[in-house]
């Protein structure tokens, strides 16, 4: 294990800055009204340690997650899974960052990782292509006690650190999908020279009440439709929607969900993810291991015996993370099985009594439907190396492109129609559904 322990301290005390303003006794108000700023810009001393394993750091990690401000994508649970089942396999090394105030509390955990892409190794966050958030752990306080120059400050020395250790150089900084807040704070990744992602998130706050918030979210002319689509689903068998929780059902759902998607995928012409190594193991993994499916929730919509729609979400502290949904591909279709499977969600989540319904990222017109909250998310790259720097180059430009073109209509409409007359061709190879 590499481990370093850094001090950032501040160089001039609160009583030395007092000093310093040489104001007149009887403008002594003014003096200690200067002090009490001083004080909270300079704030109390920071010190961080590095990790390379993710055991030394699990139980503060874990206590801290529970009172912190961050996303279920930086619990430790879905972490460890991902470095077990993924990370592992590609020669991924965590590098934890553990800030500390000066009293010893846990300031803030960076979950980041050293990734090799041949010849040249990447900085990012751990799990960073499926985490749909990227972001620190803070304190609650962080933000009252640690200003933005403080914390680009301590970032400065965390690299200089890196750098430092041949197990942990690195080319060049890729940072992904990095939301605009953490809880209620501004994110202070967000300082650093980042541009805005291709896509944003979406989020419902909901309400005590599912009719009462259906009513208000959805017009009588959109409820009445609804009505309809659904009786013609019950002509095809009883309608029920299902919670999974035995393991054995959960892997054959889970099974479902794969299956589904690939098609959803074919059809759009997009490659499917979840065909990737360890993948679907780390989603089977989190649902079904003891240590993390207190926070999975895999449920799905049976009409009948046909598995109508399934999905995979995350509950963490008072929010549902709408992580993976899928459709079936029939004569269901038609009637929005999908759709159907969503506002029973909304109502599980209301039932359990959630504030917030994380639809993640993505700008699917349906998130916006039915969400009041609108998340920024933010990309950063930069290079450390002479190689680095031509990646990073390279890479901003792609994530420019990419953004261009998803905001200009007309062009995202006709790149989706291309992937879309493409989707047929790679239908065609997957077997028939059932």
């Amino acid at each position: 294990m590499t481990r370093f322990v850094t001090k950032i301290v501040t160089r001039a005390t609160p009583s030395a800055a007092f000093r310093e303003a040489s104001a007149p006794v009887d403008a002594g108000h003014a003096a200690l009204s200067r002090l009490a700023d001083l004080s909270r810009e300079l704030g109390p001393e920071l010190s961080f340690s590095i990790h390379t394993r993710l055991d030394p750091v699990e139980d503060e990690w874990r206590r801290f997650q529970e009172s912190a401000e961050c996303t279920a994508f930086q619990s430790f649970e879905w972490l460890a899974t991902w470095q077990r089942h993924i990370g592992t396999r590609d020669g991924v090394v965590p590098v934890i960052v553990v800030g500390r105030f000066a009293d010893g509390k846990t300031a803030f955990i960076l979950p980041l990782a050293i990734e090799t892409r041949r010849p040249l190794r990447r900085l990012c966050w751990l799990g960073q292509e499926l985490g749909d958030y990227n972001a620190p752990l803070l304190a609650r306080d962080f933000a009252q006690r640690v200003s933005s120059d403080r914390f680009l400050a301590l970032w400065r020395e965390v690299l200089t650190r890196l750098q430092s250790d041949r197990e942990l150089r690195y080319d060049w900084i890729e940072f992904e999908k990095m939301p605009q807040t953490v809880g209620v704070q501004s994110n202070p990744f967000i300082n650093l020279g980042v541009i805005q992602n291709a896509n944003s998130a979406h989020i419902t706050q909901l309400g005590n009440d599912w009719e009462t918030f259906y009513r208000e979210r959805r017009s009588s002319a959109t409820r009445r439709r609804d009505r309809t689509k659904r009786k013609h689903l019950s002509e095809f068998g009883e309608i029920r929607f299902e919670t999974v929780a035995d393991p054995a059902d959960l892997r054959r759902t889970l099974d479902t969900l794969w299956e589904q998607k690939k098609r959803i995928f074919a059809r759009k012409g997009i490659a499917d993810i979840f065909a990737r190594p360890g993948y679907r193991e780390f989603f089977a993994d989190f649902a079904i291991n003891p240590g993390s499916r207190h926070l999975a929730h895999v449920s799905r919509v049976q009409i009948g015996s046909v598995c109508a729609a399934a999905n995979f979400a995350i509950v963490f502290g008072d929010c549902y993370y709408h992580v993976l949904s899928s459709y079936c591909d029939n004569e269901l279709t038609r009637y929005g099985p999908g759709t159907l499977h969503l506002r029973e969600l909304l109502a599980y989540a209301i039932w359990r009594g959630l504030r917030l319904f994380d639809f993640t990222i993505g700008d699917e017109r349906y998130k916006s439907e039915w969400s009041d909250l609108r998340l920024k998310l933010y990309d950063y790259s930069t290079g450390a190396t002479w190689r680095g720097r031509i990646v990073s180059v390279l890479s901003t430009a792609r994530r420019w492109t990419k953004r261009f073109i998803k905001q200009t209509p007309v062009l995202w409409h006709w790149v989706s129609r291309l992937r879309s007359a493409i989707g047929p061709f790679l239908q065609r190879t997957l077997p028939s559904a059932r």
